[in-house]
């Protein structure tokens, strides 16, 4: 049968500081107390009961016994294992969230590259039609150059003709008085 020796402890305690003075009680391993003097390899201390008496310094520590802080590093992986617990939890959360929010900044890039290209489109389908506009423009510019040139040139043949026809068809009255006839 697995046994253990059990962790509660004691510490002779002496009148004077040295092995030549009484015991005159024990300390528990682990328990809190105060150093008052110390003289040699003895220090004279005071227990939580208000008792005054000399230990050996090599008994002596700075920090507190394994047994008071135990429950305390018992607590503290108790609260780290939960956090490793709940850390996939979170890191689910998180990574879920993230891939909705690229799922979302995906849709809204496809929507504007659609109207980007629906965009072009139009502005192209607008290019064309401003080219049909700007050749009907100058073939209706040509057409009214051409018909004032034609006005003009019909304008010009008829006072022509007049020019010439007029003359003749218009009897000229022949003057008696010219002075050099």
């Amino acid at each position: 049968e697995t046994r253990y020796v059990s962790d509660e402890l004691n510490t002779w305690v002496r009148s004077g500081p040295g092995d030549n003075y009484r015991l005159v009680g024990t300390v528990n391993a682990g328990e809190e107390v105060t150093l008052l003097q110390s003289d040699a390899n003895y220090g004279q201390i005071k227990d939580s009961s208000g008792r005054t008496a000399w230990i050996p310094l090599k008994e002596l520590n700075t920090t507190p016994s394994l047994r008071t802080r135990v429950p305390d590093l018992e607590n503290q992986v108790k609260t780290l294992t939960d956090k490793l617990n709940n850390i996939d939890t979170t890191w689910n959360q998180r990574t879920a969230d993230m891939q909705q929010k690229v799922a979302q900044s995906d849709s809204v890039i496809n929507g504007l590259k659609e109207e980007n290209q629906k965009l072009k489109n139009e502005l192209i389908v607008a290019q064309k039609k401003v080219s049909a506009a700007n050749l009907q423009l100058d073939d209706k510019q040509r057409t009214i150059i051409m018909q004032w040139f034609m006005y003009g040139g019909g304008v010009l043949g008829i006072g022509l003709l007049l020019g010439l026809v007029l003359p003749h068809m218009i009897p000229s009255r022949k003057r008696k008085d010219r002075w050099m006839n």
